[in-house]
């Protein structure tokens, strides 16, 4: 359907397979990580690059998100790349329904029997999927019944977090700020600015988005937004180091926006040179799975 449209190889389809199949991870490991907090983890554990940032402002006081940061594990790197440009590379998670960090997840019967897919597990299955590379996880601003995620930041959204897509919501605004913002909160070096023109983007910069789920809503609403984010100097240089967008198994509870169908938007993200990868399964596809029930359900049936 697009120029650039890559199957999804190397990337994250294992990702995807697992997260909706059977959890690879033991309970063991699951309830080591809900007890052990980054410094209390052994040195050798990725456990320690692992760092959580509360309520995190994005472009306007009242957004605002926490994030997950998995730095990366610089200890194998041959040098071959500049430290600033190695340093500058960034993937932005957004997850699906009933994932939430590990000790809220354990809260809730829906979620203690996922805990190998709460926000910490993921991150660190992106890190060994993107080596060397900043990983960045965005907790929904809201879980309607502790289930339904709700990115209500980034795209307009009922309660159960089924999106109304619109070109001028902010998403890439919200997004760009609330990196800048977490990059300061955790002391990176040489941080993205909240705005402004290519000075304002760091050397080697580059950025990769994934949506899993209701995750892939975010994704949606920018590429609607593509066209004026592209047109506007304050956006355009932010918009164009983004260099993947993986949509992993898109779905949500609304009757429909589940994909972008729009020929005109489509062209524009033909045009912007981002390479496209997705990967689904029966349940978002098929009208028998579709009629199994909303989106939280789907880990249940999968």
């Amino acid at each position: 359907m697009l120029t650039r449209t890559v199957a999804v190889g190397f990337s994250l389809i294992t990702v995807a397979e697992t997260m909706t199949t059977a959890a690879a991870t033991t309970s063991s490991e699951s309830r080591g990580l809900h007890t052990s907090a980054g410094r209390d983890a052994p040195s050798s554990s990725p456990l320690r690059r692992l760092q959580r940032l509360a309520a995190v402002p994005g472009f306007d006081p009242g957004r605002v998100n926490d994030l997950l940061l998995l730095r990366p594990d610089t200890g194998g790197q041959s040098g071959s790349q500049p430290k600033e440009e190695s340093g500058n590379r960034h993937v932005v998670f957004f997850h699906g329904d009933i994932q939430n960090f590990q000790e809220d997840m354990a809260l809730q019967p829906e979620g203690a029997q996922w805990l190998s897919w709460s926000l910490e597990q993921v991150a660190l299955t992106l890190g060994r999927r993107f080596p060397g590379k900043h990983i960045w996880v965005v907790r929904a601003s809201r879980m309607y019944l502790h289930k339904f995620s709700c990115y209500n930041n980034f795209v307009e959204s009922n309660m159960f977090g089924a999106p109304e897509h619109s070109p001028d919501f902010g998403a890439f605004r919200h997004l760009r700020a609330l990196l800048s913002h977490g990059m300061e909160r955790a002391n990176l070096p040489n941080p993205l600015q909240p705005h402004g023109d290519a000075n304002s983007i760091p050397s080697g910069f580059s950025l990769t988005l994934v949506g899993f789920s209701k995750g892939c809503v975010v994704l949606n609403q920018m590429v609607y937004e593509l066209a004026g984010a592209r047109a506007d100097p304050q956006m355009s240089h932010f918009v164009k180091r983004i260099s993947d967008m993986y949509w992993l198994d898109g779905g949500h509870p609304g009757g429909s926006e589940t994909w972008v169908t729009s020929k005109e938007v489509l062209k524009e993200l033909a045009s912007s040179g981002v390479c496209i990868h997705t990967h689904v399964t029966p349940y978002e596809v098929c009208e028998k799975y579709a009629r199994c029930g909303p989106g939280w359900a789907v880990m249940d049936q999968r």
